[in-house]
């Protein structure tokens, strides 16, 4: 694969060479005052430079909404921008969509970051619209047609997935799928897009101004009314339900599938384009050290942690977290650990999940908690002998997830770095 960097802004010539499909995925949706401007810009650009090189087809992905009702500035001008790249006489296929459910969609993490930390959420009355979600799995399958289909189609296709909803059921099935207590909503006619906007912005990190944008489009109505791309394409859409727990199983899995079929999974999760809100709160204590040792000596020192050993700091409070936990229902410390480190025994109140001598060793907590944890440790090997990186990683769920990291901050402020230093002492002395 051959890879040609370009800008929609500046020539396209060289990037247009030998292209028989384009696909448009451009979206500058409350970048500036002139976004909208900017995107119609990009589109004519874009467009022309098709034209020029001979391109058989655009594939672009839109959004959905009535032609016929008032739109807001967000549809309006994903409309418009499917409207100028058919005006090149490139043959299209534009896609329009409603909310995408998948790490980085804006209007799922909106979703997400809302549902999880509020139990209770004053709403206004776009609850009610209707929309119709569709899985990102579903959207990569209808790129893929598009661009590789032989049937002569074009023109207007929309997306959406099994379930007509409104944004309150949307919410009430994201709160059952994430294993949340039941959210209560109060509708009030008195938040504007404006005030809404701005209390997303404050309970979420989706930025203002793109929740401005997101907001005021909810109070369109976007389902499927006429062509459906997924009839057209054959593609069977997925529940809503469906599509919002695979999302979630990477969430859980920490963005890593495990075997051959989860592979589907890789599109629910957080990539390096997406922008650093994506893919849910995730919080790390992360801490560096070096050592005299080898890799392989450090990792050896490693191997012994637990059981009977302990945690190497913190002992005392290792062991009255190990009681609490049973005393809620969870493993304590009490099932210690195997001779040996194998994937899928337990250590403690942990689970190995990874074991890669002399380079990785990651357990995932089973203790009771308010969300999902993970210590991982990883080994280099250096000039000067070694170098560890530990990282704790919590994925709160709801309000009692985020108020419990930061109950246990101040502890894990004392034993993490007390661990990581007996560690390396420990393989040192060992070298």
């Amino acid at each position: 694969m051959q890879i040609i960097k370009g800008s929609v802004d500046d020539d396209l010539t060289e990037a247009m060479e030998g292209i028989g499909v384009a696909v448009y995925l451009v979206h500058a949706i409350g970048e500036g005052k002139d976004w909208v401007e900017r995107e119609l810009h990009q589109a004519q650009n874009f467009a022309a430079a098709a034209a020029r090189a001979g391109v058989q087809r655009i594939v672009y992905l839109g959004g959905l909404g009535d032609e016929l009702e008032a739109l807001s500035k967000h549809l309006t001008s994903r409309q418009d921008v499917g409207a100028a790249l058919a005006a090149s006489g490139v043959p299209v296929i534009e896609l329009r969509a409603g909310v995408i459910i998948g790490s980085g969609s804006a209007s799922f993490e909106m979703l997400r970051y809302l549902v999880d930390l509020l139990p209770v959420m004053v709403t206004p009355k776009w609850v009610s619209t209707k929309c119709q979600p569709v899985s990102i799995a579903d959207i990569v399958t209808l790129l893929v047609e598009a661009v590789t289909t032989e049937q002569p189609i074009s023109g207007v296709l929309e997306v959406g997935g099994a379930d007509v909803v409104t944004y309150a059921q949307m919410m009430e099935t994201y709160s059952r799928c994430a294993g949340l207590p039941k959210r209560f909503l109060i509708p009030v006619p008195l938040l504007s897009p404006r005030l809404s906007s701005h209390w997303i912005g404050l309970v979420t990190p989706v930025p203002v101004p793109l929740a401005k944008e997101l907001v005021q489009s909810l109070v369109n109505e976007v389902i499927v009314k006429e062509r459906s791309a997924c009839k057209e394409l054959g593609v069977m859409p997925l529940s809503l339900e469906e599509s919002i727990t695979r999302a979630l199983e990477v969430t859980r899995d920490s963005g890593a599938p495990t075997k051959f079929s989860d592979a589907d999974l890789i599109h629910f999760q957080t990539n390096e384009l997406d922008p650093g809100w994506a893919g849910g709160t995730v919080f790390t204590d992360r801490r560096v050290a070096t050592s005299r040792a080898s890799s392989a000596q450090l990792f050896s020192e490693l191997s012994t942690i637990g059981g009977a050993k302990g945690w190497y700091g913190g002992q005392f409070l290792w062991r009255v977290r190990g009681v609490i936990d049973q005393l809620i229902g969870g493993p304590g410390l009490r099932r210690g650990r195997r001779p040996a480190l194998r994937v899928g025994d337990a250590l403690d109140f942990w689970r190995i999940e990874r074991v890669e001598p002399p380079k990785c060793l990651r357990l995932r907590a089973e203790m009771r908690l308010p969300g999902a944890a993970w210590l991982t440790w990883t080994v280099e090997t250096t000039k000067e002998g070694s170098k560890i990186t530990q990282t704790a990683t919590f994925r709160p769920r709801g309000f009692l997830g985020r108020l419990y990291w930061f109950a246990v901050l101040p502890f894990h402020h004392f034993i993490f770095p007390t661990m990581l230093r007996r560690l390396v002492a420990n393989s040192e002395v060992a070298n």
